[in-house]
């Protein structure tokens, strides 16, 4: 996902309480920066801020960041020479997406017995016309061409 210019995740969403892979491509990855550090926070305070060394590729600088909570994403990036890129004083932000907390719900009729047994007949059905297949596909063509020879019992 590219949300803004030389910024890609390889995710759409950002969900809370997952991982997040982020490439940079920016500033400082065109000038040839040979550390490039990623500096972030979460919510409008910047909580729990932490800077991490990104590692460096043909494709730009890279880190995995677990995303804590919902709210929002804030960084920015700095080099080793303590150069920075803020997206012009103005940080990088993304929204941070709630996770799904869709349930599976079960009933009794799901697991009773009447299903089972239809199971069951489902896969002798899907059984038998797979051999039904097999003998055509393999006796149909002797037959045609006269080489089926039935063994006969003495």
């Amino acid at each position: 996902m590219e949300l803004i210019k030389n910024i890609f995740f390889n995710t759409d969403k950002l969900i809370e309480n997952s991982v997040v892979k982020l490439s940079y491509t920016g500033e400082l990855f065109q000038d040839g920066s040979e550390e490039v550090y990623i500096h972030y926070g979460f919510g409008l305070n910047w909580d729990n801020v932490t800077e991490t060394k990104m590692e460096k590729t043909e494709l730009g600088y890279q880190c995995e960041i677990n995303l804590l909570g919902v709210g929002t994403f804030n960084f920015c990036f700095k080099n080793g020479e303590n150069k920075w890129d803020n997206n012009n004083g103005q940080n990088y932000i993304f929204y941070i997406e709630k996770a799904p907390t869709e349930l599976l719900v079960l009933n009794d009729k799901s697991i009773s017995i009447g299903n089972a047994r239809k199971l069951r007949k489902s896969y002798m059905w899907n059984k038998k016309i797979r051999l039904a297949v097999y003998k055509i596909i393999t006796y149909l063509p002797k037959i045609i061409s006269g080489n089926y020879r039935k063994k006969v019992s003495e």
